[in-house]
């Protein structure tokens, strides 16, 4: 049970049958069954099931089953809870110092805000409207970072701690996990050691910054995204090392927080995305004034006298502080997971099928530590569907959807396949790309930077993948994914009602697109 709702529903079906009385309570987890009649369990059961609840039999004497779960992030409690509630008992197991993972407490939460601060200051002196002062921001970065960490204690709290203390099932034991064989776990905490034998195992321990072999980059006091993120001192000039997601988000804030910003890629911006994204993106962040460098390699740093010195193939950049942003690594390596028998990519990810199964029955694994798509919505959702599984149920992840967006400014989001990775599949493909121009919310902003580039399959029309760069890019999407998911065509899309003067709106019309001239339209004409 899951609510209130679920107890009555159980109790309304169970009082369906002949001769029984049933009540049933939510907050105990309790059902209490008079029958005037011979009671069979399997029915009572049955009947459950058929009214659209899940359940077993457990015996008097028989032990709840036992979940270890590695890990205390999105995929960890996600998947506690729903252990829990399939009537599980639940360790969970964290190594550091705070749980909650990487997304709340040195990701996708702080850097957020991080971003949100910087698009602030950014706009007093860069917005489209002369009626109104442009004035350079002070920026007090020790008051950003207090604010920053007080918002994130308060969702680690509400959305974690408080969890533990409203789910007695769920027990946290500090310490580091390894396995000793296929059964047994070891939590080491300093001199304290503990012995599981749980009988499912979830591991669910993340991701860290991938640092690169890069000579005598070891020996620098160099920054990841987790540094970054908790510095009290915006450096004067900032060296970034890589060229996606994390890179460009924190290389775009420091910038427009006072920093000069020098970005080095090895190879394109995005390089996964369409290519004109990462190409508009390095133009809007030049004209922000940053350093982009790209198809350039890293060939050693050294650091002295308080500075970077990053020698790069045919030549020498200086600057105050390094950042490395070059992806994520999964946490796998303390694991001894040769001694369980799982398999894992060279990388060190854990291999999971659709059910989030291992290459050991027993033992599962969900979020960043597997080979699937690092968003923590995914490993949330891997985290539910393993619980499922390893308490009896049948649940697949399906991932034909799955949106992407990058924080910049303008916004970075995609779903489905690119044009160039639809033919890479041998899928015959129409598209058809709309400047911001032609978007009236985005003229009526007074900022047009950006387009929305739509895919379909070219003999059926149906939509295949979308590319956006624009404002609000992230909270447009999702519109795009449905209309994937649901297999829509471009007809369809185009055909559909969407609230005029939004920037979703702009969907609609580049679907337009591929059978009239939009300029020859009025204005939110259907």
């Amino acid at each position: 049970m899951t609510c209130e709702h679920c107890a009555r529903g159980i109790q309304s079906a169970l009082d369906a049958l002949p001769g029984v009385h049933a009540t049933v309570s939510f907050a105990d987890a309790l059902a209490e069954v008079e029958s005037t009649q011979s009671l069979d369990q399997q029915s009572l059961l049955d009947t459950i099931i058929a009214a659209g609840y899940r359940g077993y039999i457990v015996e008097a004497n028989e032990q709840p089953l036992h979940v270890a779960i590695i890990g205390t992030g999105s995929a960890a409690f996600a998947a506690a809870i729903k252990a829990v509630e399939e009537g599980a008992r639940v360790t969970l197991i964290e190594g550091g110092k705070v749980i909650g993972g990487t997304c709340v407490n040195t990701g996708c939460v702080p850097s957020k805000i991080m971003i949100r601060s910087a698009q602030i200051a950014h706009q007093q002196t860069h917005h489209g409207f002369p009626g109104i002062t442009n004035q350079a921001p002070q920026i007090d970065r020790q008051a950003l970072l207090e604010q920053q960490q007080q918002r994130v204690d308060e969702l680690r709290k509400a959305k974690y701690e408080d969890i533990l203390s409203d789910h007695p099932d769920i027990e946290l034991l500090r310490g580091w996990a390894r396995f000793i064989d296929q059964h047994t776990l070891e939590v080491s905490s300093g001199t304290s050691i503990t012995r599981l034998t749980p009988d499912r195992i979830l591991i669910a321990t993340g991701s860290a910054p991938h640092i690169p072999d890069i000579h005598g980059l070891a020996d620098t006091p160099f920054w990841t995204s987790t540094e970054a993120l908790e510095t009290e001192h915006l450096p004067e000039h900032l060296l970034v090392l890589g060229a996606s997601v994390v890179a460009l988000e924190l290389a775009q804030a420091f910038l427009r927080l006072g920093s000069n910003v020098t970005l080095i890629g090895r190879s394109t911006l995005l390089s996964r995305e369409d290519t004109a994204i990462g190409e508009s993106l390095a133009e809007i962040l030049q004209a922000e004034g940053a350093q982009v460098l790209l198809n350039t390699q890293s060939l050693s740093v050294k650091y002295q006298d308080n500075g970077f010195s990053l020698n790069l193939e045919s030549d020498e950049i200086v600057g105050d502080q390094l950042l490395i942003a070059t992806g994520r690594t999964p946490n796998t390596h303390l694991l001894n997971l040769t001694a369980a028998g799982v398999q894992t990519r060279p990388n060190g990810a854990i291999v999971v099928d659709e059910h989030l199964r291992t290459s050991v029955d027993h033992i599962y694994a969900a979020g960043d530590c597997t080979q699937l798509p690092q968003y923590v919505y995914v490993a949330a959702a891997a985290g539910t569907r393993a619980a499922i599984n390893m308490t009896g149920g049948d649940a697949s992840l399906n991932l034909y959807v799955v949106p992407r967006v990058v924080f910049t400014d303008p916004c970075v989001a995609s779903v489905g396949l690119t044009e160039q990775q639809a033919e890479e599949k041998g899928i015959l493909c129409d598209s058809r790309t709309l400047d911001l121009e032609n978007v009236p919310r985005a003229l009526a902003n007074f900022n047009n930077r950006g387009f929305i580039k739509l895919v379909a399959e070219k003999d059926s029309g149906r939509l295949i993948g979308a590319q956006i760069l624009a404002p609000e890019a992230g909270e447009i999407i999702q519109t795009a994914a449905l209309a994937i998911q649901q297999s829509m065509t471009v007809e369809d899309l185009a055909g559909q009602l969407f609230p005029y003067l939004t920037m979703v709106e702009g969907l609609k019309l580049c679907a337009q697109t591929f059978s009239k001239d939009i300029k020859q339209l009025s204005c939110c004409a259907g």
